[in-house]
């Protein structure tokens, strides 16, 4: 059961992989990150709960442990409580594959089942991980999933973590909105020896917000340390009289409510090794057919890591973010992104993946986005990405990264 009780953003779990017979291969050269490979994903959530509520908190999860059950893609759990210490448990779940624990972490279905144990939890702490390898018992029979297919490598990357944050604001305060996320004091970037805040970047389009960001270490270490800090509070209480969903950052579950519900997880991230003096950082975000937000990021996903070493390919990086129908990529393009559009909207048809574009055209709103061409031409390929580019705001490094 992931029930993240007071963590307020998911981090993605996985790798993009090809399917063979028996196995999942390695990765491509560098895809780092993605949710899309289906691999069983196991979440690791070690709690500390307040001094005589254990009783309390047990009998918490005995009322909520059915209805997580039945979520779809939740396998099993495992509830545990420590030997030395009575105050430290330890929650393990196992699910099918990363997008059903995502999707499920992020809703406020999620939000609601567990606010039951709320009252008793002190601090906790959720890891996710993929399933790379299962060894049963010498005298156990064969392990459960024994047929399930397994990734053959681990994913190599550095220790870099991506997440998003995305809100909207009234209509009419964009321009306010803007100024405040755009003039603020820098944070500062070191929360301990294993931890620091390398990037932030922010973009607007309409009136929704992305804030785009790139821990090393542990992302949710970082997002506390950085929620503590005067500058982003002064920040985040300018903001709330436009925000178009109130909250109460002194109020720990409006606070709690609000992040979760904003969090859009990394669902990809893929790297050509290319080198360029300083590509230039985009953000697009996608008109999405309803329904279709999840189908479209495993496009985008698999687009980008087949494009990532063509020739003539100028983006040296890419990101999917990607929560309901809500796709934004993060992009690094050495060179103008006009010059080759299909590379920066991931639209470039690949080898064995002729019906990109016209797959593409299924998911994307293309009257929304003012398109009458097909997605394989080139000046519709233009006005799509002028549609889709965000306004940036703020793109901030801090002097480690």
């Amino acid at each position: 059961m992931a029930t993240d009780a007071v963590a307020t953003d998911a981090v993605s779990a996985g790798t993009v992989s090809t399917k063979v017979p028996g196995v999942w291969s390695a990765a491509a050269d560098g895809v780092s990150t993605s949710a899309f490979d289906g691999s069983r994903v196991r979440v690791v959530l070690m709690l500390d709960i307040h001094d005589g509520t254990q009783q309390e908190f047990l009998e918490a999860y005995e009322r909520i442990r059915h209805r997580v059950a039945a979520v779809p893609g939740h396998v099993s759990d495992q509830l545990c409580q420590s030997l030395e210490n009575p105050t430290q448990w330890l929650l393990t779940s196992e699910w099918e594959s990363a997008a059903p624990f995502l999707s499920w972490v992020n809703s406020e279905e999620h939000l609601d089942t567990v606010q039951p144990l709320q009252n008793c939890v002190r601090d906790t702490r959720s890891l996710r991980y993929s399933v790379l390898r299962e060894t049963a018992g010498v005298h156990a029979g064969p392990p459960k999933g024994a047929d399930e297919q397994l990734r053959a490598a681990p994913r190599v990357g550095s220790n870099i973590v991506r997440h998003a944050l995305t809100f909207t604001v009234r209509p009419g305060s964009e321009a306010a909105v803007a100024e405040i996320l755009s003039g603020y004091a820098s944070p500062e970037p070191r929360v301990d020896d294993a931890t620091r805040l390398l990037r932030t970047s922010l973009f607007l389009h309409g009136n929704r917000v992305v804030r785009a960001v790139e821990v090393r270490g542990d992302l949710q270490t970082a997002l506390r340390h950085v929620a503590r800090q005067p500058e982003v509070r002064a920040v985040e209480e300018a903001l709330n009289p436009h925000l178009e969903r109130e909250r109460d950052l002194d109020d720990p579950q409006s606070a709690r409510r609000f992040f979760t519900l904003a969090a859009m997880p990394a669902v990809h991230h893929v790297a050509s090794g290319g080198q360029a003096a300083a590509p230039q950082r985009i953000a697009l975000f996608y008109p999405v057919v309803p329904g279709a937000g999840a189908e479209l990021a495993r496009l985008l996903a698999r687009q980008d890591e087949a494009a990532a070493h063509a020739p003539g390919n100028p983006v040296r990086a890419a990101t999917v973010f990607h929560r309901d129908d809500l796709v934004t990529r993060v992009v690094d393009v050495a060179g103008e992104p006009d010059e080759a559009p299909a590379f920066v909207l991931a639209l470039r048809g690949a080898a064995g993946d002729d019906g990109a574009a016209a797959q593409a055209g299924r998911l994307l709103d293309t009257a929304a986005a003012g398109l009458d061409g097909p997605l394989t031409d080139h000046r519709t390929l233009l006005r799509l990405l002028a549609h889709a580019r965000m306004r940036p705001l703020t793109d901030r490094r801090s002097p480690a990264s």
